[in-house]
């Protein structure tokens, strides 16, 4: 490589990590603009001014009552599993040091919707709150299931990966077998299990606030740890990280956020593994600044997946997971091509 080359790609790399302030900030102000005309996209219109009335309080007519009871719960429910799903892949990804790893590519997702289905076919009519512990004990079983199988005198990246995907694929077949068991009785689990925002109240925002609100400073803290990982163990363990230990709790953290926007959205694809990718290509590796864009992009992804589906054809209710699965697939595939080089 020559050094006009070499000096091209270090300018590069510095303009686009020169102001990460400024560009984590346009994406916040572009998820808030997206959050307000998200507002008034639904089967009923409702225009802007309505939806800035209701959000200030200064109304209390029928379009205010639609955008406060059913389309705000919406919104910030996009905010919390955006940032849930987009955060734990961006842990997956840095610990296991793969970028096609995300929460429902080694297990975690899968596991926790086989549970919270599991729950719903086996007791008919039970309601959506009693879900929430359900699938949030399905992914930690999942990822613990993951870790014991690819333990051996540690777990490396590559082996938890590949357990991963194998685990995953053994939940998929599981919840395929309660589809055929039970044809009768699948309408709800079906809903929940494609991923949707629809129906949601303000209860289920109160659900994972306080994972989200916990967790990911926590995951911020440690962000220096995941740089640290991604030297590889050995390197890690000579600068005196406890290899074993952190990625245990980081891959604890991100179960747990996993698990918690399963519970109340359902199994939503593709956001972990998109959202952390797009926010490298602006970062690089550094993961206190990627984490911030990664929870963003998660944001505008759900934000844009629940419009899409509430607006396309009312008042059909197409689920988000539908959506973000139509997105992500080929992002998928493209991803796939590009690392296989």
């Amino acid at each position: 490589m020559s050094t006009a080359i070499v000096a091209q790609h270090v300018r590069r790399i510095t303009t686009a990590q020169r102001y990460p302030r400024a560009v984590v900030g346009s994406l916040g102000v572009l998820a808030v603009v997206l959050s307000f005309y998200s507002l008034s996209v639904g089967a009923t219109d409702v225009s802007m001014h309505d939806v800035l009335n209701a959000v200030t309080g200064n109304t209390s007519d029928q379009a205010a009552q639609i955008v406060v009871d059913f389309q705000l719960p919406r919104v910030l429910l996009a905010w919390l599993v955006g940032t849930a799903l987009a955060v734990s892949g961006g842990v997956m990804q840095g610990v296991i040091r793969n970028p096609l790893a995300a929460p429902d590519v080694v297990g975690v997702t899968k596991g926790a919707g086989f549970a919270g289905m599991l729950l719903l076919l086996a007791i008919p009519g039970v309601p959506v709150l009693a879900v929430v512990p359900a699938a949030f004990v399905g992914g930690l079983l999942a990822a613990g299931l993951v870790y014991l199988l690819a333990y051996r005198r540690g777990a490396t990246p590559v082996r938890i990966a590949l357990v991963g995907v194998a685990v995953s694929a053994a939940f998929e077949a599981g919840i395929r077998f309660l589809l055929v068991r039970n044809p009768l009785d699948v309408s709800a689990a079906l809903i929940w299990l494609t991923g949707s925002l629809f129906g949601r109240s303000m209860s289920s925002v109160y659900e994972i606030l306080p994972w989200v609100v916990v967790l990911v400073p926590l995951v911020l803290i440690w962000a220096r740890k995941l740089d640290v990982l991604g030297l590889g163990d050995d390197l890690a363990a000579g600068l005196g990280e406890p290899v074993e230990r952190t990625r245990r709790l980081l891959l604890l953290f991100a179960v747990a956020l996993a698990s918690s926007a399963v519970a109340v959205s359902g199994t939503i694809g593709f956001i972990g593994l998109i959202a952390p990718h797009m926010a490298r290509r602006i970062f690089g590796g550094r993961h206190l600044a990627s984490l911030p864009s990664a929870a963003l992009f998660g944001v505008l992804l759900m934000l844009f997946a629940d419009m899409i589906g509430r607006g396309l054809a009312p008042p059909l209710e197409i689920p988000a997971g539908l959506v973000t699965a139509v997105i992500g697939g080929p992002y998928f595939l493209y991803l796939l091509v590009k690392t296989g080089k």
